[in-house]
């Protein structure tokens, strides 16, 4: 991998969590609404989704380095009818445009509760998109392995693990603050925490699943495909291989083993200093994990005819 690439890994982590935590968050700010009020779903949520955005703004920033003119950035949404790449780079930026938008009416409340929530879902489908071009960016006839049905599980799966436990750790250190600046109404939510952070625990599970079941199959197929698939399988498993156990333990570990004691820690209430520790644990665990599955992504592969 050259300089250069390691740019394109932020950029796609950095992105696809954006996209997945403001997902995640909506539909938390949705269920703490009808739960405890539009005012109680507000302080649980609101600096989350500047967080989001600034994040999302890093991520963008990142994939500026990539391009060898990063000024003329602009001109490479020119090729929008024929290029995944110039979708991404449209669908990226109105989905930049959109979140931000929504969260300085958020944040200042401006117009009613159904103009912003209208607003936020279609950020958040806008976000979907942008995920799916990306995908679709690397499947090419060229990269045998890329050019496959793990290329936009892999990219999904990163956006709603990484999303999902990115917001509850807003959520942890939404509460401490809460705690100290308005305790009045830390019990309210500790509880809409609480309730968020069992979802979050399961959704870890699911997704992590998906991507433990996903593993062997695209191993398995790379290694009866093409020659320079072949040598790709080989890389993960050879000169790669550390890097390919680590990733895999680590998310075991923290979207397994982590959430599965989060969710037992989530169920009553009393354990909120061990909720927080397990699932800033879990983000730090998971985050390193897709950060060395994308590193292993660009790092093995091989063109044909290369």
């Amino acid at each position: 991998m050259d300089g250069r690439e390691f740019s394109l890994v932020a950029f796609t982590i950095l992105t696809q969590m954006s996209v997945g935590a403001f997902l995640v968050l909506g539909i938390v700010h949705n269920y703490a609404a009808r739960k405890a009020g539009m005012e109680q779903a507000d302080r649980l949520s609101d600096r989350a989704f500047i967080v989001i955005i600034l994040t999302l703004g890093l991520g963008l920033l990142a994939s500026l380095f990539h391009l060898s003119s990063p000024f003329r950035a602009p001109t490479a949404v020119t090729n929008f009818a024929t290029s995944w790449l110039s979708r991404e780079i449209a669908f990226g930026a109105l989905f930049f445009v959109l979140g931000a938008i929504f969260v300085f009416m958020q944040w200042r409340k401006i117009s009613s509760f159904a103009v912003r929530n209208a607003l936020a879902w279609i950020a958040a489908l806008v976000g979907l998109i942008v995920v799916y071009c990306m995908s679709f960016i690397y499947m090419l006839i060229t990269q045998p392995a890329w050019n496959t049905l793990a290329t936009p599980i892999a990219f999904f799966a990163t956006t709603f693990l990484l999303g999902a436990l990115a917001v509850g750790v807003a959520f942890v250190a939404n509460y401490a603050y809460m705690k100290r600046k308005e305790p009045q109404c830390a019990d309210t939510q500790c509880s809409l925490m609480r309730g968020a952070l069992r979802w979050i625990a399961i959704a870890s599970v699911i997704v992590l699943g998906i991507e433990l079941v996903v593993l062997p199959i695209y191993l398995a197929s790379l290694s009866t495909g093409p020659s320079a698939a072949m040598k790709s399988a080989q890389m993960m498993v050879g000169a790669y291989g550390w890097v390919l156990v680590l990733r895999v333990v680590l998310a075991f570990v923290g979207a397994g083993i982590f959430a599965m004691f989060l969710y037992q820690n989530a169920v009553s209430a009393g354990k909120e200093k061990m909720m927080g520790t397990l699932v800033i644990a879990a983000f730090c665990f998971v985050f390193v994990a897709e950060v060395l599955g994308r590193f292993l992504f660009y790092a093995t592969q091989v063109g044909i005819g290369i």
